[in-house]
């Protein structure tokens, strides 16, 4: 039997790569201390009840962030609402129907409106999407669905709607460029088989989703990750106003907006204490939100690619 050579360089390249991996988790792991450790206060003043009660008073220093997490979930599940139906059809359209020269530069198109920075959704939701809202679609919503209390109250343009669809288009090419990618991966032998025994394209397409729903959902937990940790251009829109309301209208706020508006202004321990336990409500939330979503997807396509 002939020795396995050692060699220096491999040795060095190995533990030193591994090195920067554990670097990397070792710093998340010391932010979340650090979060935790800074909001030792409010959490040995207020435990639990800081998740579960709506007062946010800094003037008497009581603090709960019930409708900091309202705002936060309802703001990202309707922009989920809104956006995966369109992604959806957009990664159909990219992987199934549209031809090479038009799938590449649409493709393109599509996950540079991932690259654009927030701050510059934020600003047209300010001076397009708002002003639209005001003066067109919340009136016409409340003339005709007055009934339901999702549409009552003045038509501020600023509020809960206007967050969620701002997320809305900034989550589509996140979704929309994962699932394709996944759709992707699913090998051609699948549609073949599908169009061999008679199927039409429709009936191929809707194969193919059944055996990619795994990375779709994994493609959609990664686009609320997103939604939930933005932060610039949810508070350039929402109306940044501490309240939990059925209406649509109402201005709302999150957790990432509250700690963008609110850390400058923090001039006592327990208010800055508050707003770390915030952020580290946040930092969980989008961690457990992401590994969930990576998983999910990294499962798909290594299932497919294997086989």
């Amino acid at each position: 039997m002939s020795k396995v050579r050692w060699n220096v360089g491999d040795f060095v390249f190995k533990h030193l790569t591994m090195l920067f991996a554990f670097g990397v988790l070792s710093l998340v792991f010391l932010m979340g201390y650090e979060m935790y450790a800074g909001s030792a206060l409010t959490i040995t003043k207020f435990g639990w009840n800081f998740l579960a009660t709506s007062t946010w008073d800094p003037v008497q220093d009581e603090y709960g962030a019930l409708p900091l997490i309202f705002g936060t979930l309802l703001s990202s599940f309707l922009a989920l609402l809104l956006a995966l139906p369109l992604s959806i059809g957009v990664a159909i359209f990219l992987s199934e129907l549209a031809p090479r020269w038009l799938e590449r530069p649409f493709s393109f198109l599509v996950e540079l409106l991932a690259a654009i920075p927030s701050i510059v959704y934020g600003l047209w939701g300010i001076f397009v999407l708002v002003p639209w809202l005001r003066q067109s679609i919340q009136p016409w919503l409340a003339s005709h669905f007055s009934s339901l209390p999702f549409f009552k109250g003045p038509a501020y343009g600023f509020g809960m709607l206007a967050a969620a669809l701002i997320l809305a288009v900034m989550v589509l090419p996140i979704i929309a460029s994962i699932s394709r990618d996944v759709l992707q991966a699913i090998p051609n032998l699948q549609r073949e088989a599908a169009l061999g025994l008679g199927a039409t394209r429709w009936e191929s397409t809707k194969i193919i989703l059944s055996t990619a729903k795994s990375g779709i959902l994994g493609a959609t937990l990664l686009g609320l990750g997103r939604a939930v940790g933005e932060t610039m251009a949810v508070t350039m829109v929402i109306g940044n106003r501490s309240e939990i309301s059925a209406s649509l209208f109402s201005p709302g706020y999150s957790m990432a907006s509250v700690i963008a508006n609110e850390f400058a202004e923090a001039t006592s321990k327990m208010y800055t204490s508050a707003l770390i336990e915030v952020a580290f409500v946040l930092f969980v939330l989008t961690i457990v939100l992401n590994a969930l979503a990576r998983l999910i997807v990294w499962s798909v396509t290594r299932r497919f690619k294997t086989t």
